[in-house]
């Protein structure tokens, strides 16, 4: 489904043909690594093929770059162009769950409404191609606690 975009987006993250490795190197001695890859197609499910698939995710302490300078520039974020059957591919590692801040002004405005404020572990996509709809959607992964109770969960038409 189509989802929110969030806050965590940046444009511009380097822009790769096909397959990508998404993450810097700095977390291998402690991340698990993983595999994306799909296929992006129409609605009558033929592929298209140069769509550009953009991901973005956080790093195993569930921070993001940009925002978290430790992190090199755009790491765990890449656009990756689909080949001719509309295929994608893309190295990276598994993503944790995360919170806002508990001490900022979206906790506490949670708090008074007696809810938390955990994301379960996901990666975001936009998936765009000339002539067809923007698409903003992410994936989540199986087992997550928090994965059928997500604060930020919305979806939109």
């Amino acid at each position: 489904p189509r989802t929110i975009e969030g806050p965590l987006y940046v444009a511009g993250a380097p822009l790769c043909e096909g397959v990508a490795r998404m993450d810097d190197g700095t977390e291998d001695d402690r991340a698990t690594v993983m595999f994306l890859e799909g296929q992006v197609v129409d609605l009558q499910g033929k592929p298209i093929a140069g769509a550009i698939v953009d991901l973005w995710q956080a790093n195993t302490e569930g921070n993001y770059s940009y925002f978290d300078k430790s992190q090199s520039e755009y790491n765990l974020r890449r656009r990756i162009i689909t080949d001719d059957q509309g295929r994608y591919r893309a190295r990276s590692i598994v993503p944790p769950g995360y919170g806002c801040n508990p001490a900022g002004p979206t906790q506490e405005c949670l708090d008074a409404l007696g809810r938390h404020g955990q994301r379960p572990a996901l990666v975001h996509f936009f998936i765009s191609a000339p002539g067809h709809a923007h698409l903003t959607t992410q994936i989540n992964f199986a087992g997550d606690q928090y994965l059928w109770d997500d604060f930020a969960y919305a979806t939109r038409d």
